[in-house]
């Protein structure tokens, strides 16, 4: 069986969410054992940026 490259996630500008995307990524490195933990993980930071989203940036002022 071949392997297939995956490419790098693209940011999202969302830290949490990015993270996920970076920590995600790397699964190709870790032992299969630790797939799961990773994916749980993972999950839990989604959810709880999704309950607690990030301010959204501020509007420039107005000259």
């Amino acid at each position: 069986m071949t392997e297939v490259g995956v490419p790098a996630p693209t940011p999202t500008g969302i830290d949490a969410v990015d993270r996920v995307l970076d920590l995600v990524a790397g699964l190709a490195e870790r032992p299969l054992e630790e797939h799961a933990g990773v994916l749980e993980e993972a999950h839990g930071e989604l959810r709880r940026t999704l309950d607690n989203p990030p301010a959204a940036p501020a509007a420039p002022a107005a000259p």
